[in-house]
């Protein structure tokens, strides 16, 4: 007994050293597990808001199918700012990736095509073909945006246009004329050979931020129709006026 308790106070004041490197193993191992759950989430933080514009889309889409295009309008705008957003995260957090930008392209093709070309309701023919050749005109903006300048789009980039369609069936009243005259002009826009510049909002001048800003606060005032009148102004600012205005240099 004595030779026990004597061996006791032996390993209490020298324990092993294989204790000391098991606890410093598991340390490391804690410290190497937190930097990959960081790494993990600097990484898809944007992947995470491309996702949320899809979930935007997505639901857009119900809500159209249901008749409740009100909402759908919204969702689309929702979806608008998130696209702005998505991008500028990306870059600051140096987490731009293939992966990104195919989730970006696919969230953009179901809310600023699909869910908005819903917005038209199409019933007959000539307005089926109308929606088709949206979502055609939409999907080949997203295929062959490139221009081969730095900072610039080929052909108007698809949530301008779709902000224009959701803000003018707020503001009409849905009235469905006016909406289609508006969608074939928004699509000779988006086919159209002109630069427009990145729209990197969030990267830009403080005015900028300001006006995306803006952007968040109407949200919560949706119940308004008259609220979309601010993106309905921002989206022809961009259409009318992309370098003057929207640069980076402006």
């Amino acid at each position: 007994a004595i030779e026990r308790e004597e061996a006791a106070k032996m390993w209490m004041v020298s324990p092993p050293s294989g204790i000391f490197q098991y606890i410093k193993k598991l340390f490391l191992t804690e410290q190497a597990g937190r930097a990959q759950a960081v790494d993990f989430l600097r990484k898809n933080v944007a992947n995470s808001i491309s996702m949320a514009n899809l979930l935007m889309g997505l639901s857009s889409i119900l809500c159209s199918l249901n008749g409740l295009y009100h909402y759908a309008c919204w969702l689309v705008l929702i979806g608008f700012l998130l696209d702005l957003a998505d991008g500028a995260i990306a870059r600051q957090l140096n987490a731009c990736s293939a992966l990104g930008a195919k989730l970006d392209d696919f969230a953009d093709f179901t809310t600023f095509g699909l869910a908005t070309t819903l917005l038209l309701q199409a019933h007959g023919i000539l307005d089926g073909v109308l929606a088709i050749v949206y979502v055609l005109a939409v999907f080949t903006r997203l295929c062959f945006f490139s221009s081969g300048i730095p900072f610039m789009y080929r052909g108007l980039p698809c949530p301008y246009g779709a902000s224009v369609l959701a803000s003018t069936y707020l503001l009409t009243g849905g009235n469905l004329v006016v909406l289609r005259i508006i969608a074939m002009v928004m699509i000779l826009f988006m086919v159209d050979q002109g630069f427009y510049p990145h729209d990197k909002v969030l990267e830009s001048q403080a005015w900028k931020k300001v006006v995306y800003a803006g952007g968040v606060v109407v949200v919560f005032f949706s119940a308004f129709p008259t609220a979309s009148l601010y993106y309905l102004l921002w989206s022809i600012s961009y259409i009318l006026f992309p370098t003057a205005l929207w640069s980076q240099k402006a």
